[in-house]
């Protein structure tokens, strides 16, 4: 049986390294192909050069933040095909949640977390 993720290719973008490795290794272990940026700015890069199937992104990041990347890649990217992202963010206030769904984030979920309700959220947007 095929694993749920397979040939699908996320961006994890996390200043964190703990939860780099833990978000990493669950979704490795569901089949996809994991890419990792540390900042904002790493994330941007990566998204325009690698073509990921889905972005995760955290809110809070070093030299740009997570607000900032969404609002440069749903610009990018207007019109066409549309790239899913799922924030993540230890912000507890409704405003940021607020903020990320008028910038277009697909599903917005706080810190700490279960994995599964992460790995729902990318299964679901990617058709699975």
């Amino acid at each position: 049986m095929a694993d749920p993720l397979d040939g699908k290719r996320v961006l994890l973008v996390d200043d964190d390294p703990e939860i780099v490795l833990a978000i990493k290794t669950i979704l490795e272990d569901s089949g996809a192909s994991v890419l990792t940026a540390g900042d904002g700015d790493a994330a941007v890069a990566m998204a325009e050069e690698q073509n990921p199937d889905l972005m995760i992104l955290d809110a809070m990041l070093p030299k740009r933040s997570g607000f900032l990347v969404l609002e440069r890649v749903r610009g990018k990217w207007k019109g066409e095909v549309r790239l899913p992202i799922i924030m993540i963010t230890g912000n507890q206030g409704k405003r940021h949640q607020v903020w990320a769904e008028s910038l277009g984030v697909d599903d917005y979920i706080n810190k700490p977390f279960r994995m599964e309700r992460l790995i729902q959220s990318v299964e679901k947007l990617l058709g699975n």
